[in-house]
């Protein structure tokens, strides 16, 4: 017997135990040990009933995702959850930890099922682009319904062992250690002389209402989950539950998985799926390096961003001092804090007790000698270089030794601010995204002088916050904002060329992007990037053009959301959106004044501008070094741009688009556009000649 599953019997109950750390994953080493006991206990009839049960800090948390690119290996996962559905004895499932995906699809194959009350139960798969396509489909209509089934599998979120047992998908909540209440629910269920209750057996009890609910579930799918086709085929599947035997079902649910989990959605989330593992995986950060503690946190800016930054220590527990120059902003801050909080306890995701537990670990201070114990100081003020230098000559004058300084810089040069200081090697970058208590993404800027061991604590630091840390060496943007830079100018370029802002949006949005570019620079201020560059005109290029629009729009004190109109009008109340006659007319006006002829661009021509302009400065950031993979990026711009995560990011994008189709039409708009722009960046060009993809490029420099 493999040692990844042993099978055991005492006094009559069976024990069937998965020992496959860290998370008890359904490789074929498990599935082949499932199938060898399972099978020896067919033959056997020293026992009444099985315990099926896993060991470590989690039931079975899903399938080995590195199988669906590899193939299936024998045996499938049909054939192991089939031999389990038909032992001739109960066999009861101990659910413990998280339960998701294959776990959750080997629990519904069990008879009965005892949870542990911290239990998490889910079938995640959407997120990954395919279906529970291992008996998920089929059999979760039959235990719980078809309507609670598509709700459980649409949202991906996991349900609580409470109220799976609400719904009947777990049987008894066990008080104690589950693996033990399990063995004392299988002795109760042979006492009461309880039979194997094949889930395959049941009936959908709501399959009369298959049709409204099927449509209905369509008709929210078109809108929330729009150019993805995984939960358009989770339903036909699910349908399959309701109007066919269970066997035509599973055939159904099996040709639907072997469609969509080669398609480009799944490929491109499973992409994603082992990106963010491997943003980790920095050149230079050995073993024998540690990380420093962070105990104590100092946020200089009791703004918007600094009280984000301060609840992402507060929520983990680690006790924060925020500087500002005066009490009043100060109290401000924490004013705006606690009403965030406040909106948590409203929405039920935080106790009463749980906020003022957090809002005690805040203190404040105008004075920076507060800061003299503190491990981490991050500073989150304006983007003006002079002030940020002074802010860290005081706060170099102040810290410790060892301790970090961090900077919340989008924008600027960390090199030049950490010669401000006699301890560059203890600088580094951290750009939070706004609002910084929930964006998950930080962009982890490395200096010239930055140490390895202040980057690995940034690195841990991030994991700590829940956030997805990714490096980034030192230019101007970085990754995120340097990407996003000729993406945004050839929208505002097109507007002046006969667009509309809704146009340029409107196809956007379509394509996928969360908001479109004018919305976003509505909602942050759209004097935000104008005063960036004004502060930075050597990075303005000889183009009258260049943000026009966004400069005009200033000029007339349109400066977005927040004064209630900018590109768009906003209502008051609501702050929707509408178009605007006068700021098409300003714009109008400027492109007249520039001589810009009218081109109109349709739909595809705005696409194709905004995203291969986008993917060729991709290109440039991995020639230079800034970002170490083209995987990279794709975390960047899904966790902090609002990029599609079913396509996978841009520079995955681009690889199914083809490098050589991407470096064809750049020269074809060189020819009728400014050529400072529109020239293949070189690693495209000598990409798209070869026949290459990014991912290839990554394997061949970072393997």
């Amino acid at each position: 017997m493999s040692s990844i599953v042993t099978s055991s019997v005492v006094d009559g109950i069976a024990t069937v135990l998965i020992d496959a750390p860290p998370v008890n994953a359904a490789s074929q080493a498990v599935r082949a040990g499932l199938k060898r006991a399972f099978t020896e206990l067919r033959d056997r009839s020293d026992f009444e009933a099985v315990v099926l049960a896993c060991a470590g800090r989690t039931f079975m948390a899903g399938a080995d995702i590195g199988e669906f690119d590899t193939g299936i290996a024998e045996p499938g996962y049909h054939e192991v959850f089939r031999l389990i559905e038909d032992c001739p004895k109960p066999v009861i499932a101990a659910l413990h930890g998280t339960v998701l995906g294959a776990g959750t699809e080997m629990a519904i194959s069990c008879h009965y099922r005892i949870a542990d009350k911290g239990t998490k139960i889910g079938l995640p798969e959407l997120s990954l682009g395919i279906i529970p396509g291992a008996g998920g489909t089929q059999r979760m209509p039959r235990l719980i319904g078809l309507e609670a089934s598509i709700d459980l599998v649409l949202s991906g979120k996991p349900l609580l062992a409470t109220k799976a047992a609400e719904i009947g998908l777990v049987d008894e909540i066990a008080s104690g250690d589950v693996n033990a209440a399990a063995l004392t629910y299988a002795r109760t269920l042979v006492a009461e002389g309880a039979k194997p209750r094949r889930t395959r057996n049941l009936p959908v009890k709501d399959a009369g209402r298959a049709g409204e609910l099927i449509a209905a579930r369509q008709a929210q799918v078109a809108k929330t989950m729009k150019n993805r086709n995984s939960p358009v085929k989770l339903l036909e599947a699910m349908a399959a539950a309701a109007s066919l035997p269970f066997d035509q079902g599973l055939k159904v649910e099996q040709d639907i998985s072997d469609q969509l989990v080669d398609a480009v959605e799944a490929r491109a989330l499973r992409h994603l799926f082992f990106a963010d593992r491997e943003v980790r995986k920095i050149p230079g950060i050995t073993k024998d390096i540690k990380a420093r503690p962070i105990r104590k946190v100092g946020i200089v800016g009791a703004g918007t961003m600094g009280g984000g930054i301060a609840m992402c220590f507060a929520n983990i527990g680690v006790p924060v001092t925020i500087i500002d120059v005066s009490d009043e902003n100060l109290q401000r801050g924490l004013g705006v804090i606690r009403k965030n909080y406040e909106h948590s306890v409203s929405r039920g995701s935080l106790t009463g007790e749980q906020l003022e537990g957090r809002m005690g670990l805040l203190s404040t201070s105008t004075d920076y000698a507060s800061l003299s114990d503190a491990d981490l100081a991050i500073e989150a003020v304006f983007e003006k270089m002079e002030l940020k230098k002074n802010i860290f000559q005081k706060l170099d004058a102040v810290l410790p030794q060892g301790a970090i300084l961090g900077t919340n810089t989008s924008t600027l040069d960390i090199d030049e601010i950490a010669a401000a200081t006699k301890r560059p090697a203890d600088v580094i970058g951290l750009h939070f995204f706004s609002p910084a208590n929930v964006m998950p993404l930080l962009e982890i800027v490395q200096g010239a002088k930055t140490s390895m061991d202040v980057l690995l604590t940034a690195l841990d630091m991030a994991k700590l916050i829940k956030k997805t840390g990714v490096v980034s060496k030192v230019c101007y943007g970085f990754i995120g904002n340097r990407m996003m830079d000729p993406y945004a100018r050839e929208a505002e370029r097109m507007i002046l060329e006969g667009a509309t802002p809704e146009q340029t949006d409107g196809a956007m949005e379509e394509w996928g992007m969360a908001m479109g570019i004018h919305s976003v620079f509505d909602m942050a201020g759209i004097e935000v990037g104008t005063n960036c560059r004004l502060a930075n005109p050597d990075m303005v290029p000889n183009d009258p053009s260049y943000y026009r629009c966004s400069d005009v729009l200033v000029e007339n004190g349109r400066l977005g959301q927040k004064v209630g109109k900018g590109f768009y009008l906003y209502d008051p109340a609501t702050r929707k959106r509408s178009p605007d006659p006068e700021a098409l007319a300003l714009l109008r006006g400027e492109a007249k004044r520039l001589g810009i002829p009218q081109r109109n661009p349709g739909k595809q021509e705005i696409q194709d501008r905004c995203l291969y302009a986008m993917i060729n400065e991709g290109a440039k950031l991995l020639e230079e070094g800034i970002a170490l993979r083209a995987s990279d990026i794709d975390v960047v711009y899904t966790a902090g741009y609002g990029f599609p995560r079913y396509r996978g990011g841009p520079m995955f994008y681009a690889d199914t688009i083809g490098l050589k189709a991407i470096r064809d039409r750049i020269l074809e708009l060189k020819e009728i556009l400014d050529p400072q722009y529109w020239t293949p960046a070189p690693l495209l060009e000598k990409l798209a000649l070869e026949g290459r993809t990014f991912a290839e490029w990554d394997a061949s420099n970072n393997g």
